[in-house]
């Protein structure tokens, strides 16, 4: 147990030397009460077109399924917390909205490279060891992990929130064969507050703790395929990629601190981009603009055509041409959505 004790704190400060901010551990099967919150989103269908949820839930339900030899899970945390208030952006209406995280470079890749040399580490430090890293591509339920371990807990908004972190911060883990000492699950620390509710746009949540993401903002820019309902459209505003409404005004913020790694800090060109000129993006330069961003994997039909919404909730007549130039385009969702913000910029 000594040694076992030795090993965990040599793997905490090496964790913070890697460039990660918290590191805790818990164990595969700390988490039984994600099989039935699984089942119950799946069974009301709020997943949406994220067909990928429904498939392998005995995985991402259950991580001892997934990875049966594992004794231990390491779960790291990594800020990226911003220079500025995201939603001071949503006032200028003619420029576009990124989520926070996707204003610089693609986390899986900052993250997975920094999993991989302390999972190379802990491998060298114990002898024998076996490890599998993660970083939201498999079916791992990392947040209610990252609550197991002591990370954070999930706050009403379903997204999981640091006493010191705040919001602002991506999750990794590492899968290991090693027994290593466990940390102590995280509290629930919301209380009352209600704030990530009553500030949601579309009122993606039927209730404290439970999304519906097919009424996401996140989810209708970046997961879902095809025209936005209508009805959602005017409640986009001008948010082209994800939404950051209910983690910016969460009060836990005020011990948040601007990200460390400037790879995480926002390019000057995505700070406030005029909807013009990304409207006008063709595939070529929609790659050359969003190469080795998370924003690239949506394609660029789909990101002009939240482009367009944004247009059409700008109230801007001006960007009407520009609206109007895209109507033929040959994406039929970039079409109908050009359409759309010509018909609502007129109207206006």
């Amino acid at each position: 147990m000594k040694s076992e004790e030795s090993l965990k704190t040599r793997l905490v400060a090496q964790a913070k030397a890697e460039g990660f901010d918290s590191c805790r551990i818990c164990r595969p099967g700390d988490i039984p009460e994600v099989p039935g919150r699984l089942r119950e989103f799946l069974d009301a269908e709020r997943h949406g077109q994220m067909d990928w949820l429904a498939e392998r839930t005995a995985w991402r339900g259950d991580p001892q399924a997934l990875w049966p030899e594992a004794k231990s899970v390491i779960m790291l945390a990594e800020n990226y917390g911003p220079d500025e208030n995201p939603l001071d952006l949503l006032e200028r209406r003619d420029r576009g909205a990124v989520s926070v995280y996707a204003r610089h470079r693609d986390y899986h890749d900052v993250v997975k490279k920094r999993l991989k040399r302390l999972a190379r580490w802990l491998i060298a430090a114990a002898g024998e060891a076996e490890v599998k890293v993660f970083v939201d591509t498999a079916p791992v339920a990392e947040k209610p992990l990252g609550q197991a371990a002591g990370l954070g807990w999930q706050g009403k908004h379903t997204n999981l929130v640091s006493q010191d972190l705040g919001s602002w911060f991506f999750i990794g883990s590492i899968f290991t064969t090693l027994e290593l000492p466990v940390d102590p699950a995280e509290q629930d620390h919301c209380g009352s507050c209600r704030r990530c509710l009553d500030v949601c746009p579309t009122n993606a949540f039927p209730a404290p703790y439970k999304l519906d993401a097919r009424r996401c903002i996140s989810y209708l820019t970046i997961e879902h395929k095809g025209p936005v309902d209508p009805e959602l459209r005017p409640l986009l505003g001008n948010r082209i990629y994800g939404c950051d409404d209910c983690l910016a005004v969460c009060p836990w913020n005020k011990f948040a601190s601007r990200a460390r790694e400037v790879k995480y800090h926002t390019r000057d060109d995505l700070r406030a981009p005029p909807l013009a000129d990304l409207a006008r993006l063709d595939d070529a330069g929609f790659r050359a603009m969003f190469s080795g961003s998370p924003i690239k994997r949506i394609g660029r039909d789909r990101f002009v055509r939240n482009v367009l919404y944004a247009i059409g909730n700008s109230g801007d007549a001006g960007l009407a041409e520009v609206a109007r130039g895209l109507v033929g385009d040959p994406d039929p969702a970039v079409s109908d959505a050009a359409r759309w913000a010509v018909a609502r910029l007129e109207m206006k």
